[in-house]
């Protein structure tokens, strides 16, 4: 027969695990044909010698809720080997809605994901008010990238509470959204995501709705799913963070302890965000061995893990600049950067500021870092190097220079013309560098997760995590232990597609979707961070583009070739499990 392309010659890494071989791919109807040895014509040809070939990457963590209605291609994340996309995560999204919570519902996406109100509010349509109309109307959209979706915990409490939905539900609130449950997982849903974390606030500085909820609201909603006998919970549990976003380190192994409890109660595939804290950086053992334990009786709990340190990129281009609070900076943030960094040279005006306290108005910590900061502060440099080691942090620069780290700070962010970040990295970074990191991810019981694709505009670009997995630790990783190819790309395929039922992706295998990575590995890297005005309303956001995708294919089409995006729109909507295709 014809096929509709062959893949000639290249290492197939085929999303189980299993060991690399050279081998070709066949495709036609977007489904995957044959793996081997495969004789015969082809429409298209890909000659991919000396390159690997894997499944598209699942990303099961991403906020394009509002970017889904604009962007077919869900950038960044298309640029780094993602062929779906599941949003609703953290318990937070835009549907379930009447139509006077539009603004209620964006202020609730912008103050937690920092998102631009000013782009949500013009590019969301706002053609649905269930979540199945919600999904629908992502349905109607041309796509280049898969997308699927959950039900947000906040959204279904302010449909069902309105104002009243920060108070303890009622017994007929919960029923209600108990029915919003289940006609969602119907409508195909891939589950439920509730957000337990006080550090998470609407923009007007209020809890995220759900913060808070009881015990007994959560396992009805829970058992609502266990019924419907579909979808995954996701949780972000309170004080996840440890200090971050607010003191309640003490609540951690309260909701471990319920998570794992009505886990085994209710058997649902249930995952929850796990990161390490750097005050007790060994907590996170703790809550896997009580994991493990669920597990043995009949739990299906997946602790959800980073590639890389969760921080911010502080600059000239972020949202979050050391000296941001300082007058005589703050009178400089409407100008243009070129402008700004040329006045910034003045020495006269970095004398000022550096002598300057923040404004009142911000009180006394408002600069953000103070002296026992630095020391966990870095540039980050031409090489873009996400796991420096102390020697290369502010106080460290300054101690080898015998000067102040505030003044090196404000060097090192004129570096580049005024293009230079700084990483603050806040979780995931105990004793500067990754060893926590690295056996958390050794658990099998882990699941990847977490790159937060179309949020933290402002302030960070995590959606390459998946291009980190591969590039730092597989490849390039000096300051401890690499990670197998074949490792890193089952947790970015076939575990995540698995683990949300979508049974029709993430191997390359007969009878499943041909959504394929082509990867130069040794020239597979990260771009600078760059700020982009492209979002609607001309909003700003921070951007990282990769090198070394030679070709993303969803259903056998090129969606971006080399970086570039093609107008290919083989994409769409994701609703509920799938089954793999006869072949």
């Amino acid at each position: 027969m014809t096929h509709d392309l062959i893949i000639r010659g290249g290492t197939v890494v085929d999303g189980t695990g299993a060991a690399r071989r050279t081998a070709d791919v066949a495709v036609s109807d977007g489904i995957v044909i044959e793996v081997g040895k495969v004789d015969g014509p082809a429409r298209r040809t890909i000659d991919a010698d000396g390159l690997i070939v894997t499944p598209g990457f699942v990303d099961i963590h991403t906020h394009y809720d509002g970017q889904a209605s604009w962007d077919p291609h869900l950038t960044p994340s298309c640029w780094h080997g993602v062929t779906t996309a599941i949003v609703g995560n953290c318990g937070i999204g835009f549907a379930p809605v009447h139509d006077d919570r539009h603004d209620w519902l964006i202020d609730v996406m912008e103050g937690v994901e920092d998102i631009p109100g000013s782009a949500l509010s013009e590019g969301i349509q706002w053609n649905w008010e269930t979540f199945g109309e919600f999904l629908d109307a992502l349905e109607r959209m041309p796509r280049a990238v898969d997308i699927g979706a959950q039900l947000p915990h906040a959204a279904i409490r302010g449909y069902v509470m309105g104002d009243r939905a920060h108070d303890v539900a009622t017994a007929a609130d919960v029923d209600a959204m108990r029915a919003i449950v289940k006609d969602g997982l119907m409508a195909g849903a891939l589950g439920l995501s509730f957000g337990r974390t006080a550090g998470h606030k609407s923009r007007s500085g209020e809890p995220v709705p759900g913060t808070f909820s009881e015990e007994a609201e959560l396992s009805a909603l829970m058992a609502a799913m266990a019924e419907v006998g579909t979808g995954v919970l996701q949780v972000v549990p309170a004080g996840v963070g440890g200090a971050v976003g607010g003191d309640q380190r003490h609540s951690i192994d309260a909701e471990i302890e319920w998570i794992t409890r009505l886990g085994q109660e209710h058997r649902i595939p249930l995952t929850f965000l796990a990161m390490v804290n750097e005050d007790d950086p060994h907590d996170w053992q703790t809550w896997f061995a009580a994991v493990h334990k669920a597990n043995a009786a009949g739990a299906q709990i997946r602790p959800q893990i980073a590639s890389r340190a969760f921080g911010m990129l502080m600059g000239h281009q972020s949202r979050m600049n050391p000296f941001r609070h300082r007058p005589s900076y703050r009178a400089l943030m409407n100008l243009a950067l070129d402008e700004r960094v040329t006045k910034l040279r003045d020495p006269e005006l970095k004398r000022r500021i550096l002598a300057e306290e923040p404004d009142d108005h911000f009180g006394p910590s408002a600069d953000m870092l103070n002296d026992d900061m630095f020391a966990r502060v870095y540039p980050l440099g031409d090489r873009l190097d996400y796991e420096p080691g102390p020697e290369q942090s502010i106080a460290a620069i300054a101690t080898r220079e015998g000067r102040e780290p505030w003044e090196v700070t404000y060097d090192v962010l004129l570096g580049a013309n005024g293009q230079e970040f700084l990483l603050f990295p806040v979780l995931n970074y105990a004793g500067n560098d990754y060893g926590h990191l690295y056996n958390m991810m050794s658990d099998p019981v882990t699941i990847q997760g977490l790159g937060d694709g179309g949020a933290h505009c402002g302030i960070v670009c995590d959606a390459s995590m998946t291009t980190y997995l591969i590039s730092h630790w597989v490849r390039d990783r000096s300051r401890g232990p690499r990670i197998p190819l074949e490792t890193a790309v089952h947790r970015l395929t076939a575990d995540g597609a698995a683990f949300y039922g979508m049974h029709d992706r993430g191997v390359l295998a007969p009878g499943m979707r041909a959504d394929i990575n082509l990867i130069d590995l040794d020239n597979l890297g990260l771009h600078y961070p760059e700020r982009v005005h492209d979002l609607p309303a001309g909003a700003g956001r921070l951007i990282q583009r990769s090198t070394g995708y030679v070709e993303t294919l969803v259903r056998g089409e090129t969606i971006v070739a080399d970086g570039e995006l093609t107008d290919a729109r083989p994409g769409g909507l994701v609703r509920g499990g799938q089954a793999v295709a006869a072949a």
